[in-house]
């Protein structure tokens, strides 16, 4: 079969009809006709494929400067390959800027905000294909979710991470910059330390390096086979950038012609296959809840957190990149990126799959060149055979909670202590700081869940304050809360659910509780008798209540068993009973 120079397979037949062509004229062909003509689109060009460019450009962050760049040339492939494109806007949260309102509790559900803002453009115009610039960490999710709940035609692109001084000259990255602010707020790195290093550490536009949580579902995109092979992870700016921005263009226009959709590619397979590659590289926790909301909006009976259970001790780390390891994100691009990773993964995957090249997974690993065995490891020879993320239970957790763990750092298996319990991450610094956590507590952060936040606050400064007191390997942490990507210390149980605000044990504990975490188990228990814990009172959180957004986010969302969608409540009522019935 004769294959296009981006190698996906040519369309079958003769182009379907486009649901963008209104009846010739109808009133809204004539308006809309008279809206395009102003603009100079020709009546020729509007009886083309007509195709979305989402994009999420700011000057708030370095993730989302360079996009605008990137629309020109891609509207120029999607003209070539005879497509006619329309660029169009969403919201762009970055986590290190729109986290400094609200506690953070506005990063999460602008996810949400983003996929409405795609519905209401895509649908309410009719268009016939999008194609998405992803960047920051909540925009790929996004558009997977988009792409799932529309089902036309898409294409993802990844628009790259930044230049950072570790790799250009052994400086800091924002990974350092981050870790150092929480050792700042503890007097052990001085402000003028943690100023030079914040100066030059980041060195051109894109997302952060390492393996956070953008770069994480860049490769969860690529896994799903919802992005060109071998896109991913990638340089911003650079050639292999650019080439997968062009081939992006005309496959856009092509599987409008094809009729293929999303949900042909969105399959439970494809998403079996995302998970273990996550597993693979030890990704960002914040892919579990993302994976389950693409599952839910492309109408899959998928339970993506039993999927990082079942499938966490079958699956080897075959990457060690920062934060989970030494290497970084650059080495793992030029070893071969996702499509190494999962060429080493082969056996493990169902090769059947087809993403929107058109041709089976197996066929294009087959094709894909060798990977560098230094950093991408063979499933014989790993890094670990230790799970990456792990997803525990108990009666704490009953309906699950995540642990990361890196490649690089033996950990006790148990940890038991008494519980410190604060409603925010700042009162937590606060008594960090007055000397009042001590080795052997476990720290409780409630009130920051999906409705305490609401909106799932970041716990994440606490934890590298904890780092830098010294007490990381010394003290456990448990929060309803979500922890940044780059948050790979001690022993940190987040996205704690059922949360404190729904009535969850989280919300009854007392100081000097005692609370055990085995990871060799997955449990996270309160060791308080259920009768008496019971008839206690919840403990009122510290919560951010706004007349807003975030007022109407708490009406609507679902449970992270879910993904955290929006209008989940009902739908997830059966899905949370039979999640917390069988196991711990």
């Amino acid at each position: 079969m004769r294959e296009h120079q981006d190698g996906t397979a040519p369309g079958a037949g003769a182009p379907q009809s486009l649901r963008s062509d209104l009846p010739t004229g109808s009133s809204r062909w004539a308006v809309r006709r008279a809206q395009w003509r102003s603009l100079g689109i020709t009546d020729e060009e509007m009886s083309r494929p007509k195709i979305a460019i989402v994009n999420s450009s700011s000057d708030l962050a370095a993730c989302f400067s360079h996009l605008d760049d990137i629309v020109p040339v891609l509207k120029d492939a999607v003209r070539a390959a005879g497509g006619l494109p329309f660029e169009i806007r969403t919201a762009a949260p970055a986590d290190f800027i729109t986290s400094a309102g609200a506690g953070g509790r506005y990063v999460l559900p602008t996810r949400d905000l983003i996929v409405n803002d795609i519905e209401v453009v895509v649908e309410g115009a009719l268009l016939d294909g999008m194609i998405c610039l992803s960047s920051c960490d909540k925009t790929a999710p996004a558009h997977l979710m988009a792409a799932g709940r529309l089902d036309v035609p898409t294409v993802l692109v990844a628009c790259g991470y930044q230049r950072s001084a570790l790799y250009e000259d052994g400086g800091a990255d924002i990974e350092d910059v981050f870790l150092h602010a929480g050792h700042t707020a503890l007097g052990r790195t001085s402000a003028e330390d943690l100023l030079r290093m914040s100066e030059g550490a980041i060195r051109g536009p894109g997302v952060c390096a390492g393996l956070g949580t953008a770069n994480t579902m860049h490769m969860a995109v690529e896994a799903l086979g919802m992005a060109l092979p071998g896109s991913t992870p990638v340089r911003a700016n650079s050639p292999a950038m650019w080439d997968a921005v062009r081939a992006a263009g005309h496959r856009a226009v092509e599987l409008v012609k094809e009729g293929r959709s999303p949900r042909s590619v969105l399959t439970p397979a494809a998403v079996r296959n995302a998970v273990t590659v996550m597993l693979a590289i030890g990704g960002s926790i914040n892919s579990v809840k993302h994976l389950q909301a693409v599952a839910v909006e492309a109408g899959l009976d998928v339970d993506v957190w039993r999927l990082y259970e079942e499938l966490a001790d079958r699956v080897p780390v075959l990457t060690a990149v920062r934060p989970n390891g030494p290497h970084l994100i650059e080495q793992l691009d030029d070893a071969g990126g996702t499509r190494g990773v999962m060429a080493a993964l082969a056996p493990l995957l169902d090769l059947d799959t087809v993403g929107i090249t058109g041709r089976r997974l197996g066929d294009l690993l087959d094709a894909a060149p060798p990977a560098d065995c230094a950093y991408i490891r063979p499933l014989d020879d790993p890094f670990s055979r230790r799970p990456s993320i792990l997803v525990v239970r108990g009666s704490l957790a009953a309906e699950g909670a995540i642990i990361k763990l890196p490649v690089d750092e033996e950990r006790p298996t148990r940890f038991r202590g008494p519980a410190r319990c604060y409603p925010s991450r700042e009162a937590a610094v606060d008594a960090l700081a007055a000397g009042q956590v001590q080795r052997g507590d476990v720290v409780v952060l409630r009130g920051m869940g999906l409705h305490g936040g609401p909106g799932m606050a970041m716990a994440s400064a606490f934890v590298f304050a904890l780092d830098g007191a010294g007490l990381g390997a010394d003290v456990a942490v448990v929060t309803d809360g979500q922890l940044s990507g780059l948050v790979n210390k001690g022993i940190v149980v987040g996205e704690v659910s059922p949360e404190a605000a729904s009535g969850g044990p989280l919300g009854r504990v007392h100081d000097g509780d005692m609370i055990s975490i085995d990871l060799a188990v997955r449990t996270v228990d309160l060791e308080v008798d259920p009768d008496e814990l019971a008839a206690r009172e919840p403990i009122p959180a510290e919560t951010v209540r706004t007349p807003g957004w975030l007022a109407q986010y708490d009406a609507t969302v679902g449970l992270p068993a879910c993904g955290a969608v929006l209008g989940g409540r009902g739908a997830c009522a059966a899905r949370r009973a039979s999640i917390s019935g069988d196991r711990r």
